[in-house]
C-alpha cells in the first residue's frame, strides 16, 4: 500500500532528517519498519518534499531520475545521517569517527552532478531545473554540520525521530506538537486517571 506523505512525515526541520526518519521506531525491532522498503516510494517522497521543504530547497523541484541507482545512495545518506546526528544529540557534539561515513555517502550522491549551489537567493541552485533527490539529501545533511544546527538537534521522546529545534528559546520537546506532543499528553492524562482509580488501603 502506498504511503501517505503527510506534513507530519516532514517534522524533522531539514530534508536529510526527514529522510532519516523514514525508518519508524528505530531501536525497537518489534515495531520498526522502513518507509523506503518499496523503492517506488522514493519519487513520491521527493514530490511531497518539494512542497513541504520548499523553503529549504529554494522552491526547487526534487526528482528521481532512476529509482534503482538512486536507492542505494539515498539509503547510504539516510543511515549515515541518522548515526552521526543521533550520536551528536547524545554526546552534545559531532564525533569525528562518524564523519567518514557521512562524507563518503554524500560524495557518492553528488558524484556526476554538476550543480552550482548557494548562489544569491538560490540556496539549492537554479529553481527552474529539477534537482536529484540524492544530491539534495547530501547538501541538506552537510548543512546540518554547522555548530548552531548541531546545538539545536533533538530526539523526539515519543517517536524517536530526529528534528531541529528552531524555536526561539530552543525549548521544543516534540518533533510535532500536534501529533507526538498530544499523544504524550493523552498518555499522562490516562496514567493520572488510572492512578486515581486505584483504591487506597
Amino acid at each position: 500500500m502506498a504511503i501517505s506523505w503527510t506534513r507530519h512525515r516532514f517534522s524533522g526541520g531539514a530534508l536529510a532528517l526527514d529522510a532519516a526518519n523514514t525508518v519508524v521506531h528505530r531501536g525497537d525491532p518489534a515495531r520498526s519498519f522502513d518507509r523506503f522498503e518499496r523503492a517506488e516510494e522514493l519519487p513520491r517522497f521527493a514530490a511531497a518534499a518539494t512542497g513541504y521543504r520548499a523553503a529549504e530547497l529554494g522552491a526547487r523541484k526534487l526528482s528521481v531520475a532512476d529509482i534503482r541507482s538512486a536507492l542505494p545512495k539515498v539509503l547510504a545518506i539516510r543511515e549515515a545521517t541518522d548515526r552521526l546526528f543521533r550520536n551528536a544529540v547524545r554526546r552534545g557534539a559531532v564525533a569525528t569517527a562518524d564523519m567518514p561515513e557521512l562524507l563518503g555517502a554524500c560524495a557518492g550522491a553528488l558524484a556526476g552532478h554538476d550543480e552550482h549551489l548557494r548562489l544569491p537567493d538560490q540556496p539549492f541552485g537554479d529553481p527552474a531545473t529539477p534537482l536529484q533527490l540524492e544530491a539534495a539529501l547530501a547538501v541538506s545533511a552537510l548543512s546540518l554540520l554547522s555548530p548552531d544546527s548541531v546545538r539545536r538537534l533533538r530526539i523526539c521522546p515519543n517517536c524517536n525521530w530526529l528534528f531541529v529545534d528552531r524555536s526561539r528559546n530552543a525549548s521544543r520537546l516534540w518533533c510535532d506538537m500536534a501529533v507526538c506532543g498530544n499523544r504524550q499528553k493523552a498518555k499522562r492524562h490516562y496514567r493520572r486517571r488510572k492512578a486515581q482509580e486505584v483504591p487506597h488501603a
